[in-house]
């Protein structure tokens, strides 16, 4: 399904095959795209990540890394992903005590012929999976939540912003 006034599958050959899109004759511009995520938990684990008193470590900079490693692995997780040089990744996660968790925001850049979403979804989808590495052992209820594309800039079709951003970790 697209949302694009343009319905054809870029990543179908005329035989329904799966196949990386052709980008050698799209135009090499600046590519943003931001993303989030939340990892919802109890108070208690909460407290835990703030005070620093998790076994595994002070859970943000672990996060923070492994976003920007997952980012730069993203060609070599998802099948179809153009190999990119991501020029930024940054990671920022807060802690949100309504309802109690850690949202991460995610924001790549770089100058490509083809956008850089995939990079900032696996950016906060690996920061989100080290977080609940590090609380699982204290809150086996912890959960990763609303993993979404806010934004993304660059390219023929410019400039695009999810319209309802969901901000409490919600569904």
């Amino acid at each position: 399904m697209t949302t694009d006034n343009d319905s054809t599958l870029t990543h179908t050959d005329s035989d329904g095959s799966a196949r990386m899109v052709d980008v050698t004759s799209k135009a090499t511009t600046d590519r943003v795209a931001v993303a989030s995520g939340f990892v919802e938990m109890t108070r208690h684990t909460l407290d835990l990540c703030r005070t620093n008193a998790l076994a595994k470590g002070d859970v943000i900079p672990v996060a923070r890394l492994a976003g920007i490693q997952g980012a730069k692995y993203t060609p070599l997780l998802i099948p179809l992903c153009h190999g990119l040089s991501i020029d930024h990744v940054d990671i920022d996660c807060q802690l949100s005590q309504d309802p109690p968790g850690i949202r991460i925001r995610s924001t790549a850049r770089c100058q490509g012929k083809t956008g850089v979403e995939m990079e900032a979804m696996t950016a906060v989808s690996v920061a989100a999976l080290a977080i609940y590495d590090m609380v699982k052992g204290v809150d086996r209820e912890a959960r990763i939540r609303s993993i979404e594309l806010l934004e993304k800039r660059g390219g023929k079709t410019g400039q695009w912003r999810r319209r309802v951003v969901s901000t409490d970790g919600k569904d």
